[in-house]
């Protein structure tokens, strides 16, 4: 059904969702981006899934956004960049907004849109030797899109320990900054969210989310269209250009000193 997401759900209603682009550490291609939009639309539909657990192929959650997508981005016309921005912008919003648990299983890298995906997830489990960072600043872009659901997620004032230095930290630190919790054993940390589930009524527990979101005051249009324009703007600089440029010329920078 899909060429880079794996889909399996168990007899209980337990789906799980596996980012599989393992050759580019599940980073997020144009195609990935629109078939997580489907995803969430179809496990949402789908009354016999009770939770999603979302992880990601050969031991990587998700390196971020692929970069020859973004290099696409920064060579295409102003309304091809929004459109891409908005696809992407939809599917963290969608994934968001999922009435059913999302659990993610987050081991190896998580960096960029990896951290995004890890923010938008009820709760996140990540392996000790996991390792995060918002790597965007160092390639002459932004955490744009994700920004809204970082925020919300770590709270502003913790955000921006990382939000604008490309620093990679782990899991310690991410737990430290509220993204994760840490779990020595992954698998069985992942059971135990899973456990809990089995024993409440479904429709509850997707009210519950929503009104969760509500009153913690989700990220609402006027965000998310600050967002978008913000990556649009970025993806036209003449920095965003340098900066892939350089990650593909195996270069540094013209700005790193």
């Amino acid at each position: 059904m899909y060429e880079t997401l794996l889909l399996e759900t168990d007899p209980r209603g337990v789906a799980t969702l596996t980012l599989n682009r393992p050759d580019k550490r599940n980073a997020m291609s144009g195609q990935m981006i629109q078939e997580l939009t489907h995803a969430a639309s179809s496990l949402s539909d789908d009354a016999s899934v009770r939770l999603v657990v979302l992880t990601g192929a050969d031991r990587h959650f998700c390196a971020g956004g692929d970069l020859n997508w973004m290099k696409a981005q920064i060579s295409a016309d102003s309304k091809s960049r929004a459109r891409e921005a908005g696809k992407l912008a939809g599917m963290l919003g969608a994934l968001n907004r999922l009435p059913k648990p999302l659990v993610g299983r987050i081991e190896g890298s998580a960096f960029g849109g990896g951290v995004g995906l890890a923010s938008i997830c009820d709760v996140a489990l990540a392996d000790p030797g996991a390792k995060f960072g918002l790597t965007e600043t160092k390639l002459g872009l932004i955490p744009a899109t994700i920004g809204p659901y970082v925020l919300a997620r770590m709270g502003e004032g913790r955000a921006r320990r990382v939000f604008m230095n490309s620093r990679v930290f782990d899991a310690a630190e991410a737990e430290a900054l509220g993204l994760v919790q840490v779990a020595g054993d992954l698998d069985a940390a992942v059971e135990a969210e899973i456990a809990p589930y089995m024993n409440c009524a479904p429709g509850a527990v997707a009210e519950a989310k929503a009104l969760a979101l509500k009153l913690g005051g989700a990220p609402g249009k006027a965000e998310v269209d600050a967002s978008i324009n913000a990556l649009v703007t970025r993806w036209e600089s003449s920095e965003s250009a340098e900066g892939i440029d350089a990650f593909f010329g195996k270069r540094k920078a013209a700005w790193v000193r």
